[in-house]
């Protein structure tokens, strides 16, 4: 019971730590998966279960399918929903998952109630060690340039 407390509190502070830093943006984060993307491939096969994804704007998302293995997937069209989504649909046929034939529908609460497919206009694979590496480079940049406050020691009026 105790491992499981700490755990839950270990988790909490990362999170927050997560959630208070600089972010990249989608249009930089994009252009930053594009140059360590692979070219176009016409499929992938399906894991069966992912590993993670994430969105990247309403146009594209990271799908994972095993720890150190992922895929930039950009749709035809804007995906309104895709940012706000707890999870997504992939289709899929015959156990591959193939661009300008498949899709991805966001599910999750507060979403639309028209579940929207969004089409897979292009699979790309991702150089995953690289990928981390630029976005840790991006953030340390983002840290650098973030103002800091400064802190009046007194408040004295103007004399």
């Amino acid at each position: 019971m105790r491992r499981l407390i700490a755990s839950t509190i270990a988790l909490a502070i990362a999170l927050a730590g997560c959630a208070t830093g600089p972010r990249i943006d989608s249009v930089d984060r994009l252009a930053l998966l594009r140059a360590h993307a692979g070219e176009p491939v016409n499929s992938i096969l399906h894991p069966g279960r992912f590993s993670g994804w994430s969105p990247v704007g309403t146009e594209a998302l990271v799908l994972h399918t095993h720890a150190n293995r992922a895929y930039l997937l950009e749709l035809t069209g804007p995906c309104t929903d895709l940012p706000h989504a707890h999870a997504i649909g992939v289709t899929s046929r015959g156990g591959t998952i193939a661009s300008r034939f498949d899709s991805v529908t966001p599910a999750g609460p507060g979403l639309s109630p028209i579940q929207i497919r969004c089409h897979i206009k292009t699979i790309r694979p991702l150089d995953v060690a690289a990928v981390r590496k630029a976005e840790r480079e991006a953030l340390d940049a983002l840290r650098e340039a973030a103002p800091v406050e400064r802190e009046d020691d007194a408040q004295t009026p103007a004399q």
